[in-house]
């Protein structure tokens, strides 16, 4: 996260809490426009109206801060989706217990590359699962991506 998002979260924050949300996210990307999402959760889940509602509070608070120095931006608040990367302590916090799937960059002996398994213990720099083979351990920047498992 760049120190400018880090600075927008910052400010959002207790706007966003005081409604009943947390922040997972906020990206700042650049190119034919400028774009800065917000994303949200709450346990009970987001919905449209959350995303409105958050949406008109923030608002403001951008206003004053002015977060592109000037430059026009479309601003979008969103859920984290169900397949969002877990990439903060609470994404790992907040998935404890639940079955989540570990996609690796190099096979595992057999030529796996990903694990499915219930989430039960993280640490800054590692996290392990209970998988149908047993407990394995990973560190979190030798994974391609852990993500909540939705099974079809």
């Amino acid at each position: 996260m760049s120190k400018k998002t880090q600075e927008i979260e910052q400010r959002l924050l207790p706007t966003v809490e005081a409604l009943g949300y947390e922040i997972v996210d906020v990206t700042l990307q650049t190119g034919r426009g400028t774009t800065l999402t917000v994303y949200i959760y709450q346990k009970s889940g987001v919905g449209l109206e959350d995303c409105e509602k958050v949406h008109r509070a923030i608002d403001p608070v951008l206003d004053e801060m002015d977060p592109t120095d000037g430059r026009p931006y479309t601003l979008n608040v969103s859920s984290p989706g169900l397949d969002r990367a877990f990439t903060r302590d609470s994404d790992f916090a907040r998935n404890m217990g639940e079955r989540v799937e570990v996609r690796l960059y190099a096979p595992l002996p057999g030529g796996k590359r990903s694990v499915v398994g219930e989430l039960i213990a993280y640490d800054a720099e590692t996290f392990t699962v209970m998988a149908e083979d047993g407990e394995r351990s990973f560190r979190r920047n030798e994974v391609a991506k852990v993500s909540y498992y939705i099974d079809f």
